[in-house]
């Protein structure tokens, strides 16, 4: 439990102003926490990638397709946890800008696969390079017995809700 139950607004410097106070129920929750550290690496990663076209935004969904190229498009949005349709968009833009491309699979031709570009596998190693950084940013004073444990808690947790 909390001793204080505050919310921090991500955009909000907490020395210029109160923080706002949670219903108990969120102050102990482990959901919305994962959810605001979510919010709030996502905004300092954003913050140094604005250059990419939107690609940051879709670093893990690039990631898996440089690490598994040709890949049909439905293994690849379950990997990342999205339905076909979804997905279908995300790659029309990247493949827009030159990023991913699409081939349709022999022998199917209801599917495509998947490749990232030379441009797209670049900016993926530089948007890789700037995510440690954060993540560097994100565990500074953690030892490292407890960024392993963090990891394995954070893995029972998404095993947990692949359950669902």
């Amino acid at each position: 439990m909390l001793a204080k139950s505050v919310l921090v607004q991500p955009d909000v410097d907490d020395t210029s102003r109160d923080a706002l106070e949670l219903q108990p129920e969120l102050a102990s929750s482990i959901n919305f926490r994962l959810r605001m550290a979510q919010i709030l690496a996502y905004k300092s990663f954003e913050a140094c990638t604005p250059d990419h076209g939107g690609a940051a935004r879709y670093l893990g969904l690039l990631s898996i397709i440089c690490a598994n190229p040709g890949q049909p498009q439905h293994r690849v949005a379950e990997a990342v946890g999205l339905q076909r349709s979804s997905l279908v968009p995300i790659l029309d833009r990247l493949e827009a800008n030159g990023i991913v491309e699409r081939r349709a699979v022999e022998g199917d031709r209801r599917s495509n696969a998947v490749w990232a570009t030379p441009l797209g596998e670049e900016i993926t190693a530089e948007l890789t390079r700037k995510a440690q950084a954060v993540e560097d940013q994100t565990l500074a004073g953690f030892t490292e017995a407890e960024v392993t444990a963090l990891l394995s808690g954070l893995d029972r947790v998404i095993a947990n809700l692949k359950r669902l």
